[in-house]
């Protein structure tokens, strides 16, 4: 048995056991590769981390960076107390047209804001319109993430928590000399967080189904 197929097993074990039967969730996954949105979403597991995170830090207001079918915005969004809401940005028009509808579906339509648009344009607009977030979620095109860190820190409430997925990217994280503008992204992200004094900030490595990847999990001072 392979690496790969240990961790799978593993992975559905944990699903099995820990994580409660949702068929809204199984109907989002369905639905967006029905019509070949890429199969990237955060894992069922990776998921329900999100969830317990955002309700461990009772957020009110979140903040999704990158909202392809709306997986991991209806994982978050579960964790919302009655008047809390949640904000995510898509670039891709398609993508966030199979977004709302899933999110309809699954009973959310009035708890998050799907906004179409290039993030470093909406995010500026999210500023000027004083909106602050307890726990923002980045997981977009990962050169921008040295960007998208810096209007995180701008839109955080004290406290907030910040998470940022696929930073390990197999390993090439630590290939100094990478010509992949996503390995370059994550490290000028890792640059920023080292030398950002309002941030406290770790990273995990994480295998399973999606592979050998990992997260960045961080708080802001």
């Amino acid at each position: 048995m392979t690496e790969m197929n240990v961790w799978q097993n593993v992975d559905h074990y944990f699903m099995d056991k820990l994580l409660p039967i949702n068929k809204h969730l199984n109907a989002v996954l369905q639905t967006n590769k029905a019509v070949s949105i890429p199969e990237i979403d955060v894992s069922p597991t990776q998921g329900r981390l999100l969830y317990l995170l955002a309700k461990m830090k009772a957020a009110a207001n979140i903040l999704e960076i990158g909202t392809l079918g709306g997986y991991s915005s209806i994982c978050l969004a579960q964790a919302l107390p009655r008047e809390g809401k949640l904000v995510t940005l898509e670039i891709n028009e398609e993508y966030a047209k199979v977004a709302r509808k899933n999110i309809k579906n699954a009973g959310y339509e009035e708890k998050i804001e799907v906004i179409v648009g290039n993030a470093l344009e909406t995010l500026p607009e999210l500023k000027n319109e004083g909106r602050l977030f307890d726990f923002i979620f980045i997981d977009a095109d990962k050169p921008n993430n040295p960007a998208y860190l810096k209007w995180a820190i701008q839109l955080a409430h004290l406290g907030a928590i910040i998470v940022a997925d696929n930073v390990v990217r197999d390993g090439a994280i630590t290939d100094k000399n990478s010509e992949d503008e996503r390995v370059r992204g994550i490290q000028q992200f890792m640059e920023l967080l080292k030398e950002e004094p309002r941030i406290e900030a770790t990273a995990i490595q994480t295998v399973g189904v999606k592979g050998y990847d990992g997260f960045v999990l961080a708080i802001v001072n």
